[in-house]
């Protein structure tokens, strides 16, 4: 394959941008392969500058549930821009997407649009410090929440110790009230509690781990919070950035059937535009400024690109109800493919997955936490990743990094995938 031109490209990138990338996640050097530059997408491939083209499986890291360039949202696009991009004053548009959130999740009453999902879960826990007047909360190792500084922590060397930052640049003093759990494991998060009991304000979580690959709660899991937020008077989150509208019509909470007091959601009300937004009860949203003392606010919040996209994004989706199951037919038809595959060539991996979101490690047992997936066989899967992406099928550069499907991707792109994964599955049995 061919790849001169983004090569060139990474080298004048790397002059001017560190690292030569916008975000990390895109850097392909853990991968031991070069990035491609990408120059347009259409449907459920992706093209690069030297006309090279692949099947994308990281669809803009979740937004794009209909594959690229739909033409319903490039017509939204186009009315909307050329009635102008941005008013900082309020427009009939957000309301109708508030309107439309929190008519599709029952936990929302009300909802307020921002510019990012890190900008939705600093918010959402700020909200929660106001309601519960606390100031400590609690997240899970291996669950990403952005990289607000209380987020980029760590685990301390015991249950109920501190956070530590775990990035330079973060303070010790953002890190103090953020304490950590190893995800899928309650009596950890029963034993903070009581050692720190009336102070934490709030439990922050990804009800489906999408930040170390792609990682299930167990049964008890999720309910097990609900319970101990109930008890304690503490506020549970769900960060639902990834998993908003991917894993079901009522997002995770209706694909498990728990509560939570808050959501933030990103990535598909934006249609593949920056976006983000936290919502919840009535009496907690009520706290947000204007209407209380929680303070938060930005200048493109809600801004029409965004909000256009995002509204014909969710039209398109919901207009057959058939959808969320079509993807996740497809969904299973792909993880068992690669299972398949692999067994083949005597190979063990686990393909934990759910609506359009899937995951892939080379490991002969379940991954229930980061932990585990970082005990998973990384070196296969750069391995294994380079040869798919030689073939034309373009995966995450990471395995902690989810998978998703979209509704563009076809019975061929699946057939496709399988046929590539069973040659990579080869080399890597040679």
């Amino acid at each position: 394959m061919d790849q001169s031109l983004s090569r060139e490209l990474l080298v004048r990138a790397s002059k001017v941008i560190p690292g030569g990338v916008n975000s990390p996640v895109r850097a392909f050097s853990s991968a031991h392969c070069d990035a491609p530059f990408i120059t347009k997408g259409k449907g459920a491939y992706m093209y690069d500058e030297d006309g090279n083209r692949f099947i994308d499986y990281i669809c803009s890291w979740g937004p794009l549930i209909l594959g690229h360039a739909h033409p319903e949202v490039i017509e939204a696009l186009r009315q909307t821009a050329e009635k102008g991009t941005s008013f900082g004053a309020p427009t009939a548009m957000e309301v109708e997407l508030a309107e439309r959130i929190c008519a599709l999740i029952p936990s929302m009453d009300m909802v307020r649009l921002v510019n990012s999902g890190t900008e939705a879960t600093m918010s959402a826990v700020r909200v929660a410090r106001g309601v519960t007047k606390r100031d400590k909360f609690l997240k899970f190792v291996g669950c990403y929440h952005g990289h607000a500084d209380s987020f980029l922590i760590s685990a301390g060397s015991g249950l109920a110790t501190f956070g530590t930052p775990s990035s330079p640049g973060v303070p010790k003093g953002a890190a103090q009230d953020t304490l950590t759990c190893s995800y899928n494991e309650l009596e950890q998060v029963r034993e903070l509690f009581a050692a720190n009991q009336d102070q934490i304000a709030a439990i922050i979580v990804e009800p489906v781990a999408g930040n170390m690959g792609c990682v299930l709660p167990e049964p008890e899991f999720l309910p097990g919070l609900r319970k101990i937020c109930d008890e304690s008077g503490a506020l549970l989150i769900f960060d639902e950035v990834m998993t908003g509208f991917r894993v079901g019509p009522e997002c995770a909470q209706g694909a498990f059937d728990v509560v939570p007091d808050l959501t933030t959601l990103g990535k598909v009300i934006g249609g593949g535009l920056p976006v983000g937004a936290y919502g919840g009860k009535r009496e907690y949203m009520k706290m947000v400024s204007p209407c209380g003392p929680v303070y938060q606010a930005g200048t493109l919040s809600g801004n029409p690109l965004a909000v256009s996209a995002g509204l014909k994004t969710l039209e398109v989706l919901y207009r057959d109800p058939q959808n969320f199951k079509k993807l996740s037919d497809m969904n299973d038809r792909l993880s068992k493919g690669l299972r398949e595959r692999a067994a083949g060539h005597g190979i063990e991996i686990q393909t934990p997955h759910i609506g359009s979101m899937a995951g892939m490690y080379f490991s002969p047992t379940p991954v229930r936490n980061f932990e585990d997936a970082q005990a998973a066989a990384t070196d296969r899967f750069y391995r294994f990743h380079a040869a798919m992406l030689e073939h034309g099928v373009y995966l995450a550069p990471s395995p902690y990094e989810a998978w998703f499907l979209s509704l563009a991707h076809r019975e061929a792109e699946i057939a496709k995938t399988l046929d590539v994964a069973d040659k990579s599955f080869a080399l890597l049995a040679e």
